[in-house]
């Protein structure tokens, strides 16, 4: 499902490779940034950060608010939620695109993704992730082996 930002609807679909800059700042294409100004992405790491397969996974408001309401209806009495709470809560950042529509990676998350001078943005329609481009490479090999399986559940 796409998703929806101050009542504009944003897919995000495709492949971007951009550079990043000395400040970690990394271009989010035009059609995937919200008109409205002062909109926030949520970035966390995924799946754990410091693996060879983690990226930054990408929430727009709707997709962190939908978030945030599971995470809260999870007991509080169950160890799983609360690693859970903490995991998501410690691995992850607010960002704001600044006025040339840029995010920039906070040096931690950067670091654990192995994000430098490049980055492959991927359109997951309703969110989107942030990849190191080697990393992307290998990523891609597995979900092509996938593919055949995974059509099956649409």
């Amino acid at each position: 499902m796409p998703s929806e930002t101050a009542n504009e609807l944003i897919h995000y679909h495709s492949l971007f490779r951009h550079g990043v800059d000395e400040k970690r700042r990394v271009q989010v294409p035009a059609k995937w940034r919200p008109t409205k100004p002062g909109v926030e992405f949520t970035l966390l790491l995924w799946p754990n950060g410091a693996q060879a397969d983690a990226c930054l996974l990408v929430l727009p408001p709707p997709e962190m608010r939908a978030l945030a309401e599971k995470i809260k209806a999870m007991s509080f009495a169950d160890p799983k939620a609360s690693a859970l709470r903490r995991l998501l809560g410690s691995k992850s950042a607010s960002v704001a695109l600044d006025k040339g529509g840029r995010i920039c990676v906070p040096e931690a998350m950067a670091k654990a993704v192995n994000i430098e001078r490049e980055a492959v943005l991927v359109g997951l329609v309703d969110r989107f992730e942030i990849w190191n481009p080697e990393r992307y490479e290998t990523a891609s090999a597995v979900d092509a082996a996938l593919l055949p399986e995974a059509f099956k559940l649409i």
